[in-house]
C-alpha cells in the first residue's frame, strides 16, 4: 500500500475524499479483487502517488463491496480512478495507464505550492487589506505565471479597484483555456459592466441625470451598470431594459448586452433571471 493511500469505505468517503481533497489532490481508485488490470495499475499508481510526497493521496475503494458508492459515481468499468480537488470530482480515467500518462493526469490537477499565497490573499482581502492581498497575488504570479487561481483573484481585486485595463490583460489569456470557466465568464461580465462609460460617476448624480432627462441613455446605461455592481439586480435590469425599449441600437445594443452580463452575475436560481429574460425576449421580438 502507498504511504499516502488507504482503503476507504462508503462511511469514510466524505472525510477521506471530499474533505481531504481541500488539502491535497485525492485519487479514488475503484477496483476489485478479480480485476487483472487493477492489479497491473496498483503498483504504478502507488509508486507515482508516493513520489509526490503527500501532495497526492490515494483512496482505494472495492467496487464489489461498496456497489452503491460505485454506482453513485458512475463506475461502469474498473479500474476507474477519479480525481477530487476542493471537494469536487474534476476528472477521471479508466484502465491501467502507463506511468508517464498517470503523471500527466496528476500534474493536470495537482494544487500548486503557491496556492497557499492565494488562500492567504483571499483572507487578507476579506479583512479589508486589499493592498496586502494584491502583493501576495503578484508574488504568486511572479513565481508561477500560469497560476489560474492567482490571476482570477487579482483580476477581481483590480476590477473592484477600477483598474479594468490591468484586469482585462489578466483575463484575456484565460478566455479559452481556463479550468474555472464559470468564474472567468463571471469576471468578464463584471469587467464589462465596470469598464463602461460613466460608471465612475456617483450613483446619486446618475439618478439625478436620468430624472432630469429620461432620454439620457448614456446616464441610464451607466446607472444600470452601477446598480448591478451594487447587486441591486432588479433595479439594474429595469434600468437597462428601459434603454433597450427606448433605443434598441443604442451604442451597438449596449442595453441588451449589459443585461446579459447582469444575468451572468446573478445567482443562477434568482427568480428575476427567468422573468427578465422573458421580458427582454418579448421586447426584442415584438
Amino acid at each position: 500500500m502507498s504511504r499516502f493511500g488507504k482503503d476507504v469505505t462508503a462511511a469514510e468517503f466524505h472525510t477521506e475524499v471530499v474533505e481531504a481533497s481541500r488539502q491535497a489532490l485525492v485519487l479514488v481508485d475503484f477496483w476489485a479483487e478479480w480485476c487483472g488490470p487493477c492489479r497491473s495499475l496498483t503498483p504504478v499508481l502507488e509508486k507515482v502517488v508516493d513520489s509526490f510526497d503527500g501532495r497526492v493521496r490515494l483512496a482505494k475503494i472495492d467496487a464489489d463491496v461498496d456497489q452503491e458508492l460505485a454506482a453513485r459515481y458512475g463506475v461502469r468499468s474498473i479500474p476507474n480512478v477519479k480525481a477530487f480537488v476542493d471537494g469536487q470530482l474534476v476528472d477521471e480515467f479508466s484502465g491501467a495507464l502507463p506511468e508517464g500518462a498517470l503523471r500527466e493526469f496528476i500534474l493536470r490537477w495537482l494544487p500548486s505550492p503557491n496556492a497557499v499565497l492565494v488562500t492567504r490573499a483571499a483572507a487578507l482581502r476579506a479583512d479589508g487589506d486589499a493592498a496586502g492581498a494584491e502583493a501576495l497575488l503578484r508574488e504568486a504570479l511572479a513565481a508561477e505565471p500560469g497560476l489560474e487561481g492567482a490571476a482570477l483573484e487579482l483580476a477581481e481585486l483590480l476590477i473592484a479597484d477600477g483598474r479594468c485595463d490591468e484586469a482585462a490583460e489578466l483575463l484575456r489569456p484565460l478566455q479559452y483555456r481556463a479550468r474555472d470557466e464559470n468564474r472567468v465568464r463571471e469576471l468578464g461580465a463584471r469587467l464589462r459592466l465596470a469598464a463602461g462609460d460613466g460608471i465612475e460617476v456617483a450613483r446619486g448624480d446618475l439618478e439625478a441625470r436620468v430624472a432630469a432627462d429620461p432620454d439620457d441613455l448614456s446616464s441610464r446605461l451607466a446607472l444600470g451598470r452601477r446598480l448591478a455592481a451594487d447587486e441591486r439586480w432588479e433595479d439594474a435590469l429595469d434600468m437597462l431594459l428601459e434603454v433597450v425599449r427606448r433605443n434598441r441600437g443604442f451604442e451597438d445594443d449596449a442595453g441588451r448586452r449589459a443585461m446579459l452580463d447582469v444575468f451572468d452575475l446573478m445567482p443562477p436560481r434568482h427568480p428575476a433571471v427567468r422573468a427578465y429574460r422573458a421580458r427582454l425576449a418579448q421586447l426584442i421580438n415584438r
